[in-house]
């Protein structure tokens, strides 16, 4: 069959791509070998934020006391709340079905493979292949956990992000190794669950990629809760032939040894390109990325890749912003490039951390005089009544034009807030016209403009 476009992968890259393609007149078809919605809703960004809600809830009802409301008897049903992340991620997924139909887009299910003159072949689950074409392929395979020679998983005891939302049992003890989005939401999760999680992160901080004063927020939120950290710590090597797992740890002190009821490895992931096609298409790849240029094409005309598969950071925004780019460039739009400089990033822990732009580090080594505001939610009236007054918002100007560099932000309902810098930088906002925009009083929002104000040594309520 022909089609004019067809998505290998239906994650939020994959989708998204095929429901712009066939709202502008292609013919499209999407090949999934799994469940519609990829990773990010069924295995990622929906069901973990469904298991973090109950951990809020769960310890809304440990401090209700801290309310003045007063809770005789309260448990958790693990079992229950792992049902109910999978009763979301399902929910979801069954949404994306729904919007294939209605914009009929096929869906063909089973592993593609890129074969070169343009075509796919589809391996169904009874082993039967059917070949396809389209004058584009954009390939949004995702990625997967990556596992370590020295950690190797084996879904039991050394576990990856898929086995830590669906455990049949509440581990009593964990360890998770390394302290990114993915690392730091599961150990929020099972720490406010009751399980006794330790980190281990082999950089300086933990959330290594924000700003230094938000990872080091972060690490004394955690602490406070009852996390053990670990930084400049490395696990080296693993025995699991006992009842738990016992982990051995290089620190600047020597060798620790840990021992856990389970590990999850958290390092990052590891990209889907394998056993696609690539080599035989020729389609040119450089450290496990497909390499593209500005509108997702890569050297072999009529192949596209977009999301984790490609250059960019792999959050499932990117991946849908990259596949409507795309299809928009193939229907010859007038497109831009996306500013890979002014993408949002979240991690939906308890304080949650949200950010864009330049850290203050980085700003630095850029050479740029900076005016730097912050202003700390113990002085916001709305965190304070709502009992949430851990973090700061943080602010970054180029002091010689007051272009707005950096973002960052630590506190409840922070990944809500920051689409705010996001807009005002790509409008080329400047600080001076963030302070004359009227926040809501009380809110959590109008922290930024406090910051902003403290950044030009206008701030009020400080």
């Amino acid at each position: 069959m022909k089609y004019d476009i067809i998505v290998l992968g239906s994650g939020p890259g994959g989708y998204v791509t095929a429901i712009r393609a066939s709202q502008l007149g292609f013919k499209t078809a999407v090949i999934e070998k799994e469940s519609l919605g990829g990773v990010c809703l069924n295995w990622g960004c929906i069901p973990t934020k469904a298991l973090l809600k109950s951990a809020q809830v769960f310890d809304y009802l440990k401090h209700a006391s801290d309310y003045g409301l007063t809770i005789s008897s309260y448990d958790k049903d693990f079992g229950a709340v792992i049902g109910r992340s999978r009763s979301v991620a399902d929910g979801m997924s069954k949404g994306v079905q729904f919007l294939m139909k209605k914009n009929k887009i096929d869906v063909i299910e089973g592993f593609g493979k890129c074969k070169p003159g343009k075509k796919v072949e589809v391996k169904n689950a009874a082993g039967e292949t059917t070949e396809y074409s389209a004058d584009h392929i954009i390939i949004a395979t995702g990625a997967r956990s990556r596992e370590l020679p020295n950690l190797p998983q084996d879904g039991k005891k050394v576990i990856g992000y898929r086995q830590a939302m669906t455990l049949e049992q509440q581990p009593k003890s964990m360890i998770v190794v390394g302290s990114g989005a993915i690392g730091v939401e599961f150990a929020h999760f099972y720490n406010a669950m009751g399980t006794e999680v330790t980190i281990v992160e082999y950089l300086p901080n933990i959330v290594p990629l924000e700003d230094e004063d938000i990872s080091k927020q972060m690490e004394s939120s955690m602490k406070k809760a009852g996390v053990k950290i670990m930084t400049n710590a490395s696990v080296e090597r693993v025995d699991t032939s006992g009842s738990g797992v016992k982990a051995f740890v290089k620190t600047a002190k020597g060798e620790e040894t840990i021992e856990a009821d389970i590990i999850l490895s958290a390092v990052g992931i590891k990209t889907n390109i394998e056993e696609i096609g690539l080599e035989q298409c020729g389609i040119a790849t450089d450290r496990d990325k497909i390499l593209v240029n500005d509108f997702y094409q890569t050297n072999i005309p009529g192949f596209y890749a977009i999301g984790a598969v490609g250059p960019g950071p792999a959050l499932a925004h990117v991946a849908s912003a990259e596949g409507i780019t795309c299809v928009e460039k193939i229907a010859g739009m007038h497109v831009d490039a996306i500013d890979y400089g002014n993408i949002p990033g979240c991690t939906y822990a308890t304080p949650e951390i949200a950010s864009v732009g330049l850290t203050e580090k980085q700003a630095k080594e850029k050479g740029y005089e900076l005016k730097i505001g912050k202003f700390p939610f113990t002085a916001s009236g709305k965190a304070k009544a709502a009992g949430t007054p851990d973090g700061f918002v943080k602010v970054i100007f180029d002091a010689k034009y007051g272009e707005w560099l950096g973002c960052h932000m630590i506190g409840a309902g922070v990944t809500d807030m920051i689409a705010e810098a996001v807009v005002a930088r790509k409008l080329e906002t400047t600080g001076h016209e963030v302070l004359k925009a009227i926040h809501p009083h009380p809110t959590m929002s109008e922290a930024v403009m406090e910051a902003v104000a403290d950044a030009y040594g206008e701030v009020i309520h400080l």
